[in-house]
């Protein structure tokens, strides 16, 4: 299996954050690979992973980082490739972490799912691997059908739970 997605962190602290993203490629069935690169202690290596990515069949990467949070910068400013930033909770609730991936300099876009968002993360870069793949294309199609029909049933639920004076 070749992987076609890759999930970047800052350190292994933010595995916790990034399970997520990685519970939901495996449900999905797409092949990704995780690592751990910072920014600031192994900067050459991220250079070199963003320069050779694409070479290996990365179609998509998700950087994720807190603090100063340059690691989804780093990462785009050496690919083409498109980079999705996942601001890690940390100082600030993790505010710090999302301007800083965010406020990139022109040509140098990083897409940005909210603090801790790795499930949102993975879901975006699943909506992109689905242009050009109409398996992954339906697989994502069942996945929001799912969150359709869950939004259903708790409706129906809801309709069960009895108050004094709650109307219907």
């Amino acid at each position: 299996m070749t992987p076609i997605v890759s999930i970047i962190m800052g350190s292994t602290s933010d595995l916790p954050v990034l399970e997520k993203a990685a519970q939901y490629f495996d449900e999905m069935e797409i092949p990704f690979e995780m690592n751990a690169l910072s920014a600031h202690r192994t900067p050459q290596e991220v250079e070199q992973f963003a320069r050779e990515a694409q070479g290996r069949g990365i179609k998509v990467i998700i950087a994720a980082a807190g603090m100063a949070a340059a690691l989804p910068g780093v990462i785009a400013a050496n690919t083409t490739l498109p980079v999705i930033g996942v601001p890690v909770k940390g100082m600030l609730d993790g505010l710090d972490a999302m301007l800083s991936i965010i406020q990139m300099p022109p040509g140098i876009p990083v897409a940005t799912v909210g603090v801790n968002g790795a499930l949102n993360a993975a879901i975006l870069a699943t909506e992109m691997l689905a242009l050009s793949d109409p398996t992954i294309a339906k697989k994502v199609e069942n996945y929001k059908e799912g969150l359709k029909n869950k939004i259903t049933k708790a409706n129906e639920e809801l309709k069960e739970i009895k108050y004094r004076y709650k109307v219907g």
